[in-house]
C-alpha cells in the first residue's frame, strides 16, 4: 500500500507542477476534501468544486512550483514538506509548508496542506 500511497502523491504534485486543472483534479477522489489551516487558504469538498478553484488560484499564483523536501509514507497516508515559490501579482514568492494525504484507490482522498499566510503576506506588501 505504501507504494501506491507514493505514487499517487508524486503524481499529483507533479500535476500541480504542471498546472493543468483537469490532470490535477483526475489525481483526487470524488468527495476530496482539501483542507487548508492557513487563513489565507481555501478549504472545499469535492473534486468538480476542487477543478473550479485550481482555474483561479493556477491563475494568482503565476509559475507555481512544489519542490519536494521529503515524502514520508506511512500506508495510506503521506506527509510532504515542500518548499512553494510563485510570483503573485508581479511579485516573487517563496513558502515552505508541509501537505498531509490520505490516499484511498490510487487517488488523493483528503489534503491538509499547513503554510504560513503571514509569510505570504510578508512577501506579497512590500
Amino acid at each position: 500500500m505504501g507504494e501506491l500511497t507514493r505514487q499517487a502523491v508524486e503524481r499529483y504534485v507533479a500535476a500541480l507542477n504542471r498546472h493543468d486543472p483537469g490532470e490535477i483534479a483526475a489525481c483526487v477522489t470524488p468527495g476530496f476534501h482539501n483542507e487548508h489551516t492557513s487563513e489565507a487558504g481555501v478549504s472545499l469538498h469535492g473534486r468538480d468544486a476542487y477543478r473550479e478553484r485550481l482555474k483561479v488560484f493556477l491563475a494568482e499564483f503565476a509559475g507555481l512550483r512544489y519542490e519536494i523536501e521529503d515524502l514520508i509514507v506511512d500506508g495510506s497516508r503521506a506527509a510532504v514538506p515542500y518548499r512553494m515559490s510563485f510570483t503573485y501579482r508581479g511579485r516573487p514568492v517563496v513558502i515552505r509548508g508541509m501537505f498531509r494525504f490520505e490516499v484511498a484507490d490510487g487517488l488523493i482522498a483528503h489534503r491538509v496542506d499547513y503554510w504560513d499566510g503571514a509569510e505570504f503576506t510578508r512577501q506579497t506588501s512590500r
